[in-house]
């Protein structure tokens, strides 16, 4: 049993060391090349949060695996030499709740804040935003634990006579197992319904916190995680909604487009001006946040451009394509419903 317990503590040392390693191997391999020998901070955050995140999952057989250890043991107290799993559980889930809601944060307030503002001025803007919403959540989590930080348990109450400790045990057979001749159901098995009752215990605030994190991020993990395909009914249904509901005048047509072709012209200025510091040699980071933001503003400049063509069909077969547009939306909309 002790070697049992000694190879399941070895194992799950080296699958934490392994499991860092992995993740640290992810980071240098996919980081962007301008990247390199910079921001160590917000990519010690990427390899922890990653890490406790695989570790959580793994958590799971480790546990089945301890729950093994003292389940064939000869002597009292062997599960005593376990691993401490409960203990693990709640750091592990309260470490993830502090690094979704702090550390995170932090993070990226401070590296996606203004680049010209000092860095004791950065450091400063994302403490306010980190301490706002440690005051938030704190509020939210004493509130809710004052008002629903309980546990019900039905419980019954359960009696029975009392004799004195007979010389012999003639009197108790199969058919009369009970205190009494007139019982042949002991009162446990008879009790009432009134003795039916429900204790009310206040969970401990990790516990509650551990509680509340996992329900918080099985929600979000079922918007934005792999399963978040369950959610494309309502992308189908917002289409619909949003749809263009009447073909365009020429002349709404012609003003559209003119305003999109000054946005087009400035978006054109603004790459070209990246183009040049990015010849000068000038690409930090101030560089690649300005590049994601006129990459943005293209990716919705298209978007645009089609919603245009969509409300004004043009060429022999426009009627033809504003039909299949209308019939496009339609179809959305069923497979929103049906979804």
């Amino acid at each position: 049993m002790g070697d049992f317990n000694l190879a399941l503590v070895i194992v799950a040392i080296v699958v934490c060391i392994l499991v860092f390693i992995f993740n640290i191997y992810l980071l240098v391999n996919y980081q962007h090349p301008d990247d390199k020998n910079q921001a160590y901070f917000p990519k010690f955050v990427v390899v922890f949060g990653l890490s406790v995140a695989a570790i959580s999952i793994l958590m799971l057989p480790a546990d089945v695996a301890n729950r093994q250890a003292c389940r064939h043991s000869l002597y009292n107290g062997a599960c005593n030499l376990t691993l401490p799993m409960k203990t693990l559980w709640l750091v592990i889930y309260i470490v993830d709740a502090i690094l979704v809601f702090f550390v995170i944060p932090f993070a990226m307030f401070y590296y996606e804040g203004d680049q010209d503002k000092s860095i004791g001025k950065r450091i400063k803007s994302s403490l306010m935003w980190v301490v706002a919403t440690a005051i938030v959540c704190g509020l939210v989590l004493g509130i809710l634990y004052g008002v629903v930080g309980k546990v019900d348990f039905t419980v019954r109450h359960l009696s029975s006579a009392a004799t004195a400790f007979p010389n012999s045990w003639t009197d108790y057979t199969s058919n009369q197992p009970c205190i009494g001749s007139s019982f042949h159901q002991c009162s446990a098995y008879a009790a009432s319904a009134s003795s039916e009752k429900t204790w009310t215990m206040r969970a401990t605030f990790p516990e509650y916190v551990v509680a509340l994190a996992t329900i918080v991020g099985s929600v979000l993990f079922s918007i934005f995680g792999g399963v978040g395909i369950a959610c494309l009914p309502l992308g189908l249904i917002f289409s619909f909604i949003r749809r263009p509901k009447a073909v365009i005048t020429r002349s709404q047509y012609i003003k559209e487009a003119t305003e999109l072709s000054k946005k087009a012209k400035e978006l054109k200025k603004a790459a070209d001006a990246l183009h040049q510091e990015e010849r000068s040699g000038s690409k930090g980071r101030k560089w690649r946040k300005n590049v994601k933001s006129v990459e943005k503003e293209l990716l919705l400049l298209e978007e645009d451009v089609k919603a245009l063509e969509e409300m004004y069909p043009q060429g022999e077969k426009a009627e033809t394509a504003w039909a299949l547009t209308i019939i496009g939306y339609l179809a959305n909309l069923i497979l929103g419903v049906l979804g």
